[in-house]
């Protein structure tokens, strides 16, 4: 639907939103400063060059923006900073340019003469990759499409994440390299995020990250509680678990692997938030972040993969396009989703170096999303999504057992 369109109606028809408006105090958040602006939502702090700004926003400008920004193509659309109540303005405005100097940075990358990253061909990984079954990601996709809904504020929002949590000991209970599978519990919603830990057996303390959203939602005008989210995002969650079982077969990563299922990302990224701020106050060494989020819909054509330039690391974009032209075999195209449009922002902004591949360009994403139509159809295409699941096993397998970093 069109943004004028969508202007015009929300003020006729944002009683008749799904999602209802929960008894909650105004909350900080940031989120893109053309959706802000769109919605008349007052700015206390922005930067023009990030174009990012810092709002208040109570539970009806929340709704409105969640609507807004789902309608036109996100999934978050804006990040919940709840958790960060105590900051004041200045604070916020500092976090700000904070982001905006780390995309400096990337600019700044993206005008040097050289390109740091490289992917060689390996007899190890092209091998793992044929591994690679289309029919165990389709299983998945309908096993998590069952649950109906997989929203953070459903009554139940953990039923299938605990069935996650046990069908991922289960298939890793055979695997020699040491793990751990573990249930993360969250500030801001009561639903939990999954984490999956290969330990590295030669730098541990040097991490790499693959990450992908399992909570669903139904934004729809119509309302309804089904909300199978098929491609958004069983798609990408499928894509990390079969690189998981691929994974966990092999030798020990010598760099220390971490896969995330994350909870609430439709409400505002409040799962990876909470675990990014973590991983930063701790002082954690996350070598590159991969976000996975919508796979299975090639809305630019088979195996056209969309890049996302913005918040994410030149660095990495280009790992992207090295190992793409070895493995994969696909056509790489660059688009932009706006901050706060998937996981991938939280990490960016504690500074670490992120990635996120999406199914298409985003104007020619899947028109079904957040609706009782997310589903499995005709239109959905698994061959294509094995392109995503063999970039995650690349993340697994390439960068865990190398020594390249971020060039700055």
């Amino acid at each position: 639907m069109k943004i004028a369109m969508m202007a015009v109606l929300f003020v006729a028809s944002i009683a008749q939103a799904h999602v209802p408006l929960e008894n909650f105090q105004t909350k900080p958040i940031l989120a893109d400063l053309k959706d802000l602006r769109a919605l008349n939502i007052p700015v206390m702090s922005k930067d023009e060059y990030a174009q990012v700004g810092y709002a208040v926003v109570t539970p009806e400008s929340q709704q409105r923006l969640q609507e807004y920004t789902h309608a036109n193509g996100k999934c978050g659309g804006f990040e919940d900073l709840s958790q960060e109540k105590a900051i004041s303005v200045q604070g916020f405005a500092g976090m700000i340019a904070s982001l905006s100097q780390h995309l400096k940075k990337d600019a700044l990358y993206e005008r040097a003469p050289f390109r740091a990253m490289d992917v060689g061909q390996n007899k190890a990984l092209a091998s793992a990759i044929d591994e690679i079954k289309v029919e165990n990601m389709q299983a998945t996709v309908a096993w998590l499409s069952s649950y109906g809904t997989r929203f953070n504020r459903a009554s139940n929002p953990n039923v299938h994440v605990n069935d996650l949590k046990k069908k991922l000991e289960d298939m890793l209970a055979s695997s020699s390299i040491p793990h751990e599978v573990t249930l993360i519990d969250h500030q801001s919603t009561n639903q939990k995020s999954v984490r999956v830990r290969l330990t590295g057996s030669e730098k541990p303390n040097e991490i790499v990250v693959l990450g992908a959203h399992l909570d669903s939602i139904n934004m729809s005008w119509s309302g309804g509680d089904k909300a199978p989210g098929a491609d958004d995002n069983a798609s990408g969650s499928s894509n990390l678990i079969e690189a998981l079982r691929i994974a966990s077969t092999k030798a020990q990563p010598k760099r220390t692997v971490d896969f995330f299922w994350y909870a609430g990302e439709e409400s505002g990224l409040l799962g990876s938030a909470e675990i990014a701020k973590q991983y930063k106050a701790q002082k954690a060494d996350v070598v590159g972040v991969l976000q996975l989020d919508m796979t299975l819909f090639p809305g630019s054509g088979e195996l056209v993969i969309g890049s996302m330039t913005d918040f994410t690391s030149s660095w990495l974009r280009d790992y992207l396009k090295s190992m793409n032209d070895v493995y994969i075999h696909a056509q790489v195209v660059d688009s932009e989703c706006g901050y706060g449009c998937s996981d991938h922002a939280s990490w960016y902004r504690q500074g670490y170096p992120t990635l996120m591949p999406f199914e298409a360009k985003m104007d020619d994403m899947n028109p079904n999303i957040h609706t009782a139509r997310d589903l499995v159809t005709t239109d959905s295409n698994f061959n294509h999504s094995v392109a995503y699941t063999k970039i995650a096993l690349i993340f697994a397998m390439d960068l865990a057992n190398s020594t390249a970093r971020q060039p700055y």
